[in-house]
């Protein structure tokens, strides 16, 4: 009777903290805790020499990578430029480096766009994951601001090689878009000028959505802000700042994102939420009205059909930047697609 007591009591336990684990994630609750310090220090003057910058020229098949603060000049005196294609920087998130899932995604999706060179800032040997999650995500949050302002920096330098800023073109997911932030008020306050364009693709929450507005991508940072939310509240941001905020489905779980015990207890949820912006979004490259958005107050009305009749505009690359306020977009009637093209 006592062993089956015990069973018991085990049985009650283990659901109990899957229940936890399937609402919170144990990474994620930690990141929203008391555990983690969030330093965003101006004045730490870190070196982030050591970041690289990846420079890709589809068409003609050219490709090189240089540290940060020597790219800009490497890449003019290495190749011909062309001053009047559009410049597309990517700036990935906490623990990516280059060979991860979301520069690769970057890539396949601008592999074939004319007219366009691409550039992926690889800024892992700071944000990586050594010295264990939490330190790790201290750490590169500390560097955010370093990060920003170097890669801010490099886009001044391609201004003074002949690029326009109404060519320029920042993308970032996650750590990455709040890093723009930055990036963006450094390219102003050396050029009196703004990047054409910022996309944040899911920028980071923890640190970042109970901080300062400065402290945050926003609009002002460009000519244009957007913002696209898919995990609002988990990893993602819940600042709604943008020029215009994208809340793609309801902006929080993804559909194909659903929590189970064995996949949340290592944060599943979250992270395929997170992480599906990215595919989401370099979706749209391709396929220029895939998702349409209704101006809306909530995912409820949303949902309901009632923001019908409301403003629409096209949500992704092909984004004409002429609405804003708060839209919702659903991707259900692509998510299979998009799955089995993930498998191929």
């Amino acid at each position: 009777m006592e062993r089956v007591f015990y069973i018991l009591c085990l049985f009650l336990f283990l659901n109990t903290q899957a229940n936890w684990v399937a609402e919170y994630g144990p990474f994620k609750t930690l990141l929203y805790s008391d555990w983690i310090t969030c330093d965003h220090s101006k004045n730490s003057e870190l070196n982030v020499t050591a970041t690289e910058v990846y420079f890709y020229d589809f068409q003609n098949d050219f490709n090189y990578s240089y540290t940060i603060d020597s790219a800009a000049e490497a890449i003019r005196n290495a190749y011909n430029l062309d001053v009047t294609r559009r410049l597309i920087v990517f700036v990935p998130g906490y623990k990516s480096h280059i060979i991860r899932n979301a520069p690769e995604l970057i890539r396949m999706a601008f592999k074939n766009v004319p007219n366009v060179y691409l550039m992926i800032i690889d800024h892992s040997i700071y944000t990586s994951a050594q010295g264990g999650r939490l330190k790790s995500y201290e750490r590169s949050v500390n560097y955010a601001y370093d990060l920003g302002k170097a890669v801010g920096q490099l886009l001044t330098k391609f201004r003074l090689i002949g690029f326009e800023s109404k060519y320029m073109h920042c993308i970032g997911h996650s750590l990455g878009s709040q890093i723009l932030g930055y990036a963006g008020s450094t390219y102003t306050n050396m050029t009196l000028e703004k990047v054409w364009r910022i996309t944040g693709i899911d920028p980071a929450g923890p640190c970042f959505s109970n901080s300062f507005v400065e402290n945050q991508l926003r609009s002002g940072v460009a000519e244009y802000v957007e913002v696209y939310h898919c995990n609002a509240g988990g990893l993602g941001t819940t600042s709604v700042l943008a020029d215009t905020d994208f809340f793609l489905n309801d902006g929080k779980t993804q559909p194909h994102c659903d929590a189970s015990f064995l996949t949340s207890f290592g944060d599943s949820e979250a992270r395929c939420s997170h992480k599906s912006c990215v595919k989401y979004w370099t979706e749209t490259v391709s396929n220029p009205g895939w998702y349409l958005a209704w101006k809306c107050d909530s995912y409820k009305a949303f949902s309901k059909g009632k923001c019908a009749a409301n403003e629409v505009t096209i949500a992704g690359y092909s984004n004409p930047g002429n609405a804003t306020g708060v839209f919702y977009a659903s991707t259900e009637t692509h998510d299979l697609d998009m799955r089995l093209k993930s498998w191929r």
